[in-house]
Parts: structure tokens; C-alpha cells; sequence
């Protein structure tokens, strides 16, 4: 089932539109797509180590066509995906329905999602439902996605805001330095061409202490980071203690007192 939400204006049309144009290529490994599938598995299990999926309500924020929504949803989350993305969408829909993985989709920002604010009725989603998103999630995903947008402060409040206390946050980004820039935007997709030209804006990388501040004036605390690492003789990722390029965080909502 999918539902549409109303969006807010937190988001780049240019951005939207070339997830739109690559759409179909989203479960094909060998496509632009190949790094988030050789990433899945090494993110997932990261995950899972730390909050045991099993039965968790958990919220993907900016689920793209569903790489991890659907690996969550295998290890027995009961999982919902939004994107702002419509084609990325249908594509996670049509491959959840043909894997017969149960996973919900909604074309939503993650601040309309918090606020709970239904749109037009979709696929017998009765009209006027009240959906409840504030302290609903037990694990919120945001992975890859905050480098897209132009106030990743905003989603980050919105993920804190809709996280249940002592649920968990995870994100995932790019760190902003010279070292980043020439790894992830001039070899990755000029040099090796993995990714597209334009891909990524150096703008909007994200350092951890930016990211850090953000998740804490928002109520988050740290449990855990790991930097992202990339072998392009193995065309590998590991997780590692190195945050100069790629990173993941891992913030809970502490318990209320």
C-alpha cells in the first residue's frame, strides 16, 4: 500500500528529478546504483547489532527504490519507507510486491511524515485516517540522504520528533574537507565514474561535528559511528574507525525521565 503526504519545500527539484530519471536501474547491481547495493550489507548488519530489528516499527527517510527498507523488512522490522522521489517509489513498491516482502511506501518529507499530515486518499487508505508519527518509530533510517537536501537540520529534528524515547537514529553521510572532495566527487564520479557527474554537491557534504551538533540541539545522543570505507581494487566497502570521507551515526532518544 502507499499513501501521499503533503511535502514540504525541504527538498532540491534538480535532485528529485535525476533519482526520477534513474529509477529504473535501482535494483540493478551493476548499475549507478552498485554502491548502495554493495553498502547494504555492511549498514544492515551494523544496524541490527545494535537494536535487533525483529518486530521494530522502523521508519526509512529517503528509502530511494527500497535497497534497505526491504533488507530491514527481511530481518522482520515492520517497515515504512517515504521519499519525495514518485518514480524510486513505484520502483521499491513493484519489487517489495514481486519479492512478497511487506513493506509500506508514502511519498512524504520526513517533516510532513512527523506532523502527521494526510493528503489525498490512495490505493483504499480511508480518508481523513489520523496517523500518529510522534514518538511512533523504534529505529528511524536516514542513510545517504541528508547530502541531498537543503536543511538537513530539518530532517534530523523531524527523525528526533517521530523516534520513540530510547529509540534509535542512524545516518549516514559525507564528511566536507579537501580529502572528501577528491574521493567522493573527483575519483568516484569523474575519475572511476561509479556515480554520476553531479551526483553529489561538496556544498552540502556534512562534517561529524556539524551532524553531531544538529542530532544534539535536536535531543539525540551518540552510541556509535563508524567511517565508510571503499576498495577500488575489490570494489569493497568495509565499516572502519576513519571518518574523513564517508560516515554513519548512531543516536538514541534517551528515555524520558
Amino acid at each position: 500500500m502507499s499513501t501521499i503526504h503533503n511535502i514540504e519545500s525541504n527538498a532540491d527539484p534538480a535532485e528529485l528529478a535525476r533519482f526520477n530519471q534513474l529509477a529504473s536501474r535501482w535494483w540493478d547491481e551493476n548499475s549507478e546504483f552498485k554502491p548502495l547495493h554493495r553498502i547494504n550489507p555492511h549498514r544492515l548488519e551494523w544496524i541490527d547489532s545494535l537494536v535487533q530489528l525483529a518486530d521494530k516499527q522502523v521508519l526509512d527517510v529517503g528509502c530511494g527504490g527500497g535497497i534497505l527498507a526491504e533488507a530491514m523488512a527481511r530481518k522482520g522490522a515492520k517497515v515504512t519507507g517515504i521519499d519525495l522521489a514518485d518514480k524510486p517509489l513505484q520502483i521499491a513498491q513493484w519489487h517489495a510486491q514481486a519479492q512478497d516482502v511487506d513493506v509500506h511506501y508514502a511519498k512524504s518529507s520526513a517533516e510532513a511524515w512527523a506532523e502527521a499530515r494526510t493528503g489525498e486518499r490512495v490505493e483504499g487508505l480511508a480518508e481523513g485516517r489520523a496517523e500518529k508519527h510522534a514518538g511512533h518509530y523504534d529505529v528511524i533510517t536516514c542513510m545517504e540522504m541528508l547530502e541531498h537536501v537543503p536543511s538537513p537540520a530539518a530532517v534530523i529534528q523531524a527523525c528526533a520528533e517521530m523516534v520513540k524515547p530510547g529509540g534509535w537514529v542512524f545516518f549516514s553521510t559525507i564528511n566536507r574537507n579537501p580529502l572528501s572532495y577528491a574521493l567522493a566527487i573527483v575519483a568516484i564520479e569523474y575519475i572511476m565514474r561509479i556515480l554520476p557527474r553531479g551526483t553529489h554537491q561538496y556544498a552540502r557534504f556534512i562534517k561529524p561535528t556539524e551532524l553531531l551538533a544538529m542530532a544534539n540541539a535536536s535531543g539525540l545522543e551518540l552510541r556509535d559511528k563508524h567511517g565508510l570505507g571503499y576498495n577500488p581494487l575489490t570494489q569493497r566497502f568495509r565499516l572502519h574507525g576513519f571518518m574523513g570521507v564517508g560516515y554513519l551515526l548512531a543516536m538514541q532518544k534517551p528515555l524520558l525521565a
